[in-house]
């Protein structure tokens, strides 16, 4: 069976800084559709509730894959 792995990492335009791990409350999924839509809202979710000057200064970003995993 395969599922899919939510992968989310948070990251600045600023040349030193290198993106981190983000944990989700969610990682596994069903399908490859209902991941990448939970990446979006979780995203969204996300950079709603940083500081607005933060998150200019550090012009601060999220990406997100989602990645097949064999589950046995």
């Amino acid at each position: 069976m395969i599922k899919f792995v939510l992968l989310m990492v948070l990251c600045s335009e600023i040349a030193a800084n290198q993106c981190k791990i983000i944990p989700t409350p969610n990682a596994l999924f069903e399908d490859y559709n209902s991941c990448i839509i939970y990446g979006y809202e979780y995203s969204h979710k996300l950079m709603t509730t940083f500081d607005l000057e933060w998150t200019n200064n550090m012009k601060a970003y999220t990406k997100f894959s989602c990645e097949p995993d064999k589950i046995i």
